[in-house]
């Protein structure tokens, strides 16, 4: 069963069908760029290096396409960081940045409104 999942932009919102199990899903990936992030802004001692994270991706397939994308290495902090979402089906696409901090909490959010 799919309910709607609002996504707060720095301007606006959009609204989608989304499941729950798709939702814990970009949860867990979520939670890995939180991860990427924190050893990117854990800086080295000076002449140290950090090593370089893989961007983080997450594509889900269903009543629209929706890919969320971030490079944890552009950020200095997680609470900085801002993920590149696309939204498309086969009449409409749409691409914006999103705070990801807000994404955290609209996904916890609609996670605790459908179980």
């Amino acid at each position: 069963m799919s309910s709607q999942l609002t996504l707060n932009l720095v301007e606006g919102s959009m609204s989608f069908r989304f499941s729950p199990e798709a939702a814990r899903d970009l949860k867990a990936t979520l939670a890995e760029l939180m991860e990427r992030l924190k050893v990117t802004a854990n800086k080295p001692t000076p002449g140290g290096k950090v090593t370089p994270q893989k961007p983080v991706e997450y594509r889900y397939a269903g009543d629209v396409f929706l890919e969320v994308f971030c490079n944890p290495n552009i950020w200095a902090s997680p609470f900085a960081a801002k993920v590149l979402i696309t939204l498309r089906d086969d009449r409409i696409r749409i691409t914006t940045e999103a705070e990801l901090s807000r994404v955290n909490d609209d996904i916890s959010q609609y996670l605790e409104q459908t179980g």
